[in-house]
């Protein structure tokens, strides 16, 4: 099952076609070279994590990024409403989004998945200048599991190792800003609130692990003095998604907008 999610994600971005306004073609990037993917347990699909990418229309880049971690339980991906969509609408803001494959259970644990988020913006960030992208605005957005994941990701974040051989490695894993859509995750020994990036939180009140871990995390973070911004729907499911035309949550993705506007990661509207 999840060998042919992924199969049908790589051969669905494959055939994508560039839109009439020159918006380039996704495209796959593995996040490490095959035989050199840390705590790998196989090299089948399911062993390669990697970043699809999804730019803005040419010229209407303004260097914003973000890392879209889909949910799916750990077990799948839900790379349509978590992924795709995501990714959609931050090009529409003339941002670029690269939305991460990575490694699943049972296989695979948060070890291992900490390494392919941190990764993930490694690689945005050494391939910023290639891409037009400011270094310093780069994104993680996590769903469900995924927004789990982004919290470990700003957990177990690391400064670039001057002196690597991969020139990957020397750039920073730390993300600018943090989307947690539905799924707050747990701390680690590790994490310190107070050097979060600024951090948007969105659940809905009806999604009732979901949310009471939401405000949880809002709380701390607030405590800790880390920037955060908290979104509690009063009613509502989990896995809305970008829910662009959905009556409960549809005018989420215009707060996220102004969030990073009030940040300075992205211009405001004209």
């Amino acid at each position: 099952m999840r060998v042919c999610l992924l199969v049908l994600i790589s051969a669905a971005v494959a055939i994508l076609p560039a839109a009439e306004a020159k918006t380039p073609a996704h495209f796959n990037i593995p996040l490490w070279e095959p035989g050199k993917v840390p705590l790998s347990t196989g090299d089948g699909p399911l062993d390669a994590p990697f970043l699809t990418v999804f730019l803005p229309p040419e010229g209407k880049g303004n260097g914003t990024s973000v890392v879209v971690a889909p949910g799916g339980g750990n077990i799948m991906l839900m790379y349509g409403v978590e992924g795709m969509d995501i990714a959609e609408r931050f090009n529409d803001w003339g941002a670029a989004a690269f939305v991460l494959t990575y490694r699943l259970s049972p296989n695979y644990n948060n070890d291992a998945r900490a390494l392919d988020g941190n990764r993930a913006i490694q690689i945005v960030r050494a391939r910023a200048k290639e891409w037009g992208l400011d270094a310093t605005k780069i994104g993680f957005a996590g769903f469900s599991a995924g927004g789990s994941l982004a919290r470990l990701v700003a957990a177990t974040a690391k400064e670039g190792n001057l002196s690597a051989l991969d020139p990957i490695e020397r750039v920073s894993s730390r993300a600018d800003w943090l989307l947690i859509v539905y799924g707050p995750g747990r701390a680690i020994p590790s994490e310190n609130l107070k050097n979060f990036p600024p951090t948007f939180l969105l659940s809905a009140a009806w999604d009732k692990g979901a949310a009471d871990g939401t405000v949880q995390l809002f709380q701390e973070l607030n405590r800790a003095g880390a920037v955060a911004e908290l979104h509690l729907y009063q009613k509502g499911r989990h896995g809305f998604g970008a829910a662009t035309h959905s009556p409960e949550f549809g005018p989420w993705m215009d707060a996220l907008r102004h969030f990073l506007v009030q940040g300075g990661f992205l211009k405001k509207a004209q």
